[in-house]
């Protein structure tokens, strides 16, 4: 008789729960059952209004009033410009240079870039207060090949003055379309009086990975051009290759290479790093995210020396790449201070309105050393001279050579670069 009544009392629980689950569908409610409160529609907005509360905007409404009401041209004003250029502002004041805002333009543009496939001259170009500044310059471009280098300011784009354009009629009078030639007027940094450059645009697809075999040296060489998801899987083909012909050392080229896949990096790092050895950490505000990643090696490691190239260009998963074969004495580092890009960004769509890119999380060494300000120093550094950019003369490369040669004779790393900075200090 007890049990019968208690299933009574259930059954008719049940059916309460039920009417107001299903009620609450019907006015666009639901039940939150693990917190056992009755959530509206409008939990969006009671968020929102949450967040509304962390920052005072009466200043911003006051001003933009009286713009409305005063402003002599405001029928030329487009709101959504306003509200970009909020939003542009507020990323700008995280100082933060890998978090930005892209409007709607802006955001197709960088979604053409992940496709890697694209009409360009291969050069990254930011706005300055005068004209257009190179940042960044990809491996084997037009650009490249034109030794047009980072800090390099474009001034015009055939005999048009970049000096009042905004970036995006800057990059449109640079970049396309494909085959057809762009003269670029350029002042380099430390000279005195501009130069010409006439580059042809490409369409610009570049394989991750390019290998090549110098016999005279029995030197291998992998250049990586970007880690993308098939990297890793295209450099263990080059090791093979390479590794095939007996090379006595073997020269790693991530000149130019802005990282990307974090994976890509790990399993290529597994390559020459022992099992279970911590690569790179990755830490979060929530500490439950924080993520050692480990080389999962499961066959033979690399033991033969190397030397990895890297320049200004070399951010994000080629410092990753460099630092963790330099800590674990398999490399020696060479060329100039790389990017400083430790750091990882996820893209958040705002509604129809742009993307919203920002940093999550930032990327440790094994000991927790942070270098995003700061970037990796090469352990020796070897600089280019203008004649070498007249002859299209790889110094880094040649230099490469011989350091390897160094590294093997005097087997530790330090000694060998000290070694190499003694021999060659009078040249």
């Amino acid at each position: 008789m007890f049990e019968k009544k208690n299933n009574v009392n259930n059954f008719l629980v049940i059916i309460i729960f039920l009417t107001s689950f299903i009620t609450g569908i019907l006015f666009n409610e639901y039940v939150d059952i693990k917190q056992g409160l009755w959530i509206t529609k409008n939990s969006e907005n009671k968020i929102d209004r949450e967040i509304q509360k962390d920052l005072d905007l009466k200043l911003f409404w006051e001003a933009y009033s009286t713009i409305k009401n005063e402003y002599y041209s405001i029928e030329w004003i487009k709101k959504e410009d306003i509200v970009s250029w909020m939003i542009s502002w507020m990323v700008n004041s995280l100082w933060d240079k890998h978090s930005e805002f892209m409007n709607l333009t802006e955001k197709k543009a960088f979604e053409e870039t992940l496709s890697w496939d694209f009409d360009w001259i291969g050069a990254v170009v930011e706005k300055t207060d005068a004209w257009v500044v190179v940042s960044m310059v990809i491996k084997d471009s037009p650009a490249k090949n034109s030794w047009i280098i980072p800090g390099d300011l474009i001034t015009k784009a055939d005999w048009q003055d970049l000096k009042d354009k905004n970036l995006y009629d800057a990059v449109k009078l640079i970049k396309w379309p494909a085959w057809t030639k762009v003269k670029l007027t350029i002042l380099r940094s430390g000279e005195f009086e501009s130069f010409e450059k006439e580059v042809t645009r490409q369409k610009i697809n570049i394989p991750s990975v390019q290998t090549n075999y110098f016999e005279k040296e029995n030197i291998g060489y992998i250049a990586i051009n970007l880690f993308w998801d098939k990297t890793s899987e295209e450099f263990k083909e080059a090791l093979k290759e390479v590794n095939d012909k007996k090379i006595s050392w073997l020269i790693i080229d991530l000149r130019d290479n802005w990282g990307w896949y974090l994976q890509s990096a790990v399993e290529i790092l597994s390559e020459f790093i022992e099992n279970g050895n911590v690569l790179v950490k990755t830490k979060y505000r929530d500490s439950l995210f924080n993520n050692e990643y480990k080389s999962i090696n499961t066959g033979e490691i690399f033991n033969k020396k190397i030397v990895i190239l890297v320049n200004w260009n070399s951010a994000s998963a080629s410092e990753i790449t460099a630092w963790a074969l330099r800590e674990y004495n398999k490399a020696i580092i060479v060329w100039e201070k790389t990017f400083w890009k430790w750091s990882v960004q996820e893209p958040f769509d705002l509604s129809n309105w742009g993307l919203l890119k920002i940093t999550i999380a930032k990327w440790f060494t094994p000991k927790w050393k942070n270098i995003d300000q700061e970037g990796i120093e090469p352990d020796i550094e070897v600089v280019f001279i203008k004649e070498d950019y007249e002859k299209l003369y790889d110094r880094q490369l040649e230099e490469a050579k011989k350091i390897l040669k160094s590294f093997t004779k005097y087997e530790a790393l330090q000694l060998s670069v000290d070694k190499y900075k003694e021999e060659n200090k009078s040249k």
